[in-house]
């Protein structure tokens, strides 16, 4: 069986993205696609539209024990399925493997897997659309940070940050990875929320001063919790969301309108993914992210009454949605 350097699980949007510019840029990589997915694949490459324009051929893997193994694993599925996903990966020799996936329990699925020593922490402030014809869209290409989730900066988590930046998605070393994936994941709650329920754009809801207060009030929620885990929070991220949990609440609606005009002017067309699960009809990643926050909540008595409202709401949309499918 066959080693390479990158094997990225999930070709989606963003995993197409990576593998695909890595690929252009001379790596070895392989897409562990199947499916409808695969066969667009085999047949015309990784096609990328948008912030780029190029298409490049790339190997594929139906069966991911087929991976003899890489020196680095990227998840970028969607969240559902990812244990079992991993389970067929564990005989692959894979030196690193990180994830790029929604919400803090992907790194407790890779340590499962692989050891914690294997597993870098990641979040990527990175959009795209997978379109039915198989190219994607790559409208968004802010930053994707990569540490080691004890905080130390070593000389791996360097050399794989510079060399996706290097292919042309943004990419940065840090030394505080935790709370920089917390801090994307207090924001991405009332991201998804309001996406799945308003199904608008992101910067109608973000400007919108009803829509905007709930934004706000899930924030400040999930805020708590990562007081009650010892998480420091930052304003690195989609929202200020140290600022939004520190003051008061109309200064916190305030921020969260002021993001959304600059979604306005920046990317008009951005849409969640969450929203493009939905109208495509595929499963919603609500119980591994808004159910993990509620888990998490409840076993640190936390009350949070509001994200537990929504993961109810988008839990039965999500039923309702498959239903109809």
């Amino acid at each position: 069986m066959k080693t390479y350097e990158f094997a990225v699980l999930g070709p989606g949007a963003i995993g197409s993205i990576v593998g695909a510019h890595l690929a252009r840029a001379g790596h070895s990589v392989v897409m562990l696609a199947r499916a409808r997915r695969a066969e667009q694949i085999r047949s015309e490459g990784l096609k990328i539209t948008g912030l780029a324009q190029f298409a490049t051929p790339v190997e594929v893997l139906s069966e991911p024990g087929q991976l003899g193994g890489a020196r680095v694993l990227i998840v970028a599925m969607k969240t559902p399925g990812t244990a079992d996903a991993l389970a067929a990966l564990r005989q692959a020799s894979i030196d690193v493997a990180l994830s790029i996936q929604n919400g803090p329990v992907k790194n407790e699925l890779l340590s499962e897997a692989f050891g914690e020593q294997r597993v870098l922490g990641a979040l990527a402030d990175t959009s795209g659309e997978l379109l039915p014809s198989g190219e994607v869209v790559f409208t968004r290409n802010v930053n994707l940070m990569l540490g080691e989730l004890s905080g130390e900066m070593t000389e791996r988590v360097r050399r794989i940050a510079s060399e996706i930046n290097a292919s042309g998605v943004r990419a940065t070393a840090v030394d505080r990875i935790r709370s920089l994936e917390w801090s994307k994941f207090t924001a991405w709650v009332g991201f998804m929320a309001l996406s799945v329920t308003t199904r608008a754009v992101t910067w109608r809801y973000l400007t919108d001063p009803d829509s905007a207060l709930v934004v706000a009030r899930l924030t400040r929620e999930m805020g708590q919790l990562a007081s009650a885990l010892k998480i420091d929070l930052t304003d690195e991220s989609v929202l200020p969301v140290a600022t939004i949990c520190a003051g008061g609440e109309d200064d916190a609606v305030a921020a969260v309108m002021k993001v959304g005009r600059e979604y306005e002017q920046r990317a008009p067309g951005h849409r969640m993914s969450s929203l493009q699960d939905l109208n495509a009809k595929r499963p919603l990643e609500v119980h591994e992210t808004l159910g993990y926050a509620v888990r998490k909540a409840a076993q640190n008595r936390v009350p949070m009454p509001l994200v537990e409202a929504f993961y109810h709401v988008i839990s039965a949309v999500d039923r309702q949605n498959l239903v109809r499918s």
